[in-house]
């Protein structure tokens, strides 16, 4: 069992979902980057998802994009998130990488898995890459004992939920609704409906993204699910030109407020 699952677990018995929360590395610079996913946990953040700047994201919606811009104008590169990783790792929150695919191509499948592992980083969140091309990745992986998190979508077929259970390690990220990340008014309708499909293909654990900005949202599924992401809620505090002090405090009065809606469910999880 991997310290994901485990936290996951804990949690489960204690009647309530993880809270998963997402920061990109390099925003606004490596250095604030690290300061904020500390301040991230210390607010109430169960795992913390940390995200590889990218210049052509498929999935990430405006105000991610905004900020991944400023992390690559401020000269962040792919090995910055090692450095990240390390400097929170003494916090106890598991700690995974979200990642479009190519950069860790780019980087090396194997090195990638090998410097995750030697910083303390738990695994990999890989959004466009899917079970049945990922070998190289899957098997990196298990060498190095990291978590393998593939998504599924309300777009997944029964054999593509079933495939995604059987490769992922950790949990499986059940995207809420088809689209890109980004605060919304409601969370997508089927997400209840997509969990209990990914549990019935034999998923262990199933965590929802995509949407979740309040705490009432973030209390809804966390009735059903095993784990609330939130990603944009959390960056877009961070924007802007206040101080950065100011930025972080902003920030993490969400956390505390999504992690009160999260601690509030205390029904689905407990019983999954």
């Amino acid at each position: 069992m991997s310290a994901t699952e485990r936290r996951i677990d804990e949690l489960k018995a204690q009647g309530r979902a993880a809270l998963v929360g997402y920061l990109p590395v390099g925003f606004p610079t490596v250095d604030q980057s690290i300061e904020a996913a500390r301040a991230l946990v210390e607010a109430g953040a169960d795992i913390v998802e940390l995200g590889i700047p990218y210049s052509d994201p498929v999935m990430d919606g405006a105000i991610i994009q905004q900020a991944v811009d400023q992390a690559l104008s401020s000269g962040a590169r792919v090995r910055d998130v090692f450095r990240v990783v390390e400097a929170i790792a003494d916090l106890g929150a598991p700690v995974l990488v979200m990642t479009y695919f190519n950069p860790v191509l780019r980087y090396g499948v194997d090195a990638f898995a090998r410097d995750l592992a030697a910083a303390g980083g738990s695994g990999l969140i890989t959004p466009d890459l899917i079970p049945d091309e990922g070998s190289e990745w899957i098997e990196a992986a298990d060498s190095r004992d990291l978590d393998k998190v593939f998504l599924v979508a309300p777009s997944s077929t029964p054999e593509r939920l079933e495939m995604t259970a059987k490769a992922s390690r950790g949990f499986v990220y059940a995207a809420s609704t088809m689209g890109v990340t980004g605060e919304r008014a409601t969370v997508g309708t089927r997400a209840e409906e997509l969990v209990a499909a990914t549990r019935a293909a034999g998923a262990s654990r199933v965590c929802v993204g995509l949407g979740v900005s309040r705490p009432e949202q973030a209390a809804e599924v966390g009735r059903y699910a095993d784990g609330v992401i939130v990603g944009s809620a959390f960056v877009k505090p961070l924007l802007g030109d206040t101080p950065f002090a100011d930025r972080v405090a902003s920030m993490q009065s969400v956390v505390s407020g999504l992690a009160a809606g999260v601690r509030s469910a205390r029904s689905g999880a407990a019983a999954s």
